[in-house]
């Protein structure tokens, strides 16, 4: 008899990511003085969460189908649900062009993947370098943008955003190398 997926510590780990969604948002919604901190601290806890969900499973041997499904979901779930608080929250076209880039990324790439795995292809897909470059830029500058007020404390508020621009110009880039290596399959050239 198979173990029920929520048995796997990595997949507890990667569930309580999905937790912390919902808890963001009231809590960068909140009254309270501490809201900011408390939020990015919240964010910060699911990239910990992010990293050592994979390293366990890998370390102990408890990959499993449903934490490679709910892995990246909860991680495109919590960038998305981020980003959207501070774009709702800053009200700029300079904030909301960095932020609408990289959530339509994942949503282009994550399509590519499902139809490339349809096909066998997924490796062809894979993370790469440049796209745990972008995460870390992403993290760094969505942890540093939900810390601070966004009309308070301007030189974080200009590094996080200048962090988001990062994130978004490899974005692109790493969305070009995995349209690339799609492309003879995209096209019907194999």
């Amino acid at each position: 008899m198979a173990k029920h997926p929520f048995v796997n510590p990595a997949n507890q780990l990667t569930f309580c990511r999905i937790i912390f969604i919902p808890l963001l948002v009231i809590v960068y919604y909140s009254h309270f003085e501490w809201r900011f901190l408390a939020s990015a601290a919240l964010f910060g806890l699911a990239g910990i969460t992010d990293a050592l969900d994979g390293y366990i499973a890998r370390k102990y041997e408890i990959t499993s189908a449903f934490g490679a499904f709910l892995d990246p979901v909860a991680d495109k779930l919590m960038v998305a649900v981020a980003l959207a608080l501070l774009i709702e929250s800053h009200g700029s076209w300079v904030f909301t062009l960095p932020a609408i880039v990289i959530i339509c990324r994942e949503i282009v790439i994550s399509a590519l993947r499902e139809w490339m795995a349809e096909l066998g292809k997924r490796a062809s897909v894979a993370v790469s370098s440049i796209g745990k470059i972008k995460t870390t830029f992403q993290i760094t500058a969505i942890v540093v943008l939900l810390a601070f007020a966004p009309n308070t404390y301007q030189i974080f508020n200009t590094i996080g955003l200048v962090a988001l621009y990062g994130a978004a110009i490899l974005t692109i880039w790493s969305m070009c190398l995995y349209i690339k290596a799609a492309w003879p399959t995209l096209v019907g050239s194999e």
